[in-house]
């Protein structure tokens, strides 16, 4: 399974920050969303650009926009996410 690290490491090599990066995968990091947890635990480091750049992957993957998954982070009508 793709872990935050190895996406990360592959597509942007020149970041030294992508070492720090928790080995969690991108299921993790939706789960945490969905809770409302702390993304930055998960990812392992507080970097706003890491985050926003796996984010973009996520909607990739979830075949939706970057506005989705900030949403929920930011936890926007929580009552339409909690019955996804």
């Amino acid at each position: 399974m793709l872990t935050l690290r190895k996406f990360y490491q592959e597509n942007y090599p020149t970041d030294d920050m992508g070492s720090k990066i928790n080995l969690t995968t991108f299921v993790c990091l939706m789960d945490c969303l969905h809770r409302g947890g702390n993304v930055y635990i998960i990812i392992g480091v507080e970097d706003s650009l890491i985050r926003e750049r796996l984010f973009q992957h996520l909607a990739d993957m979830l075949g939706t926009n970057y506005n989705y998954v900030y949403n929920l982070w930011m936890q926007v009508d929580k009552e339409l996410y909690q019955a996804i």
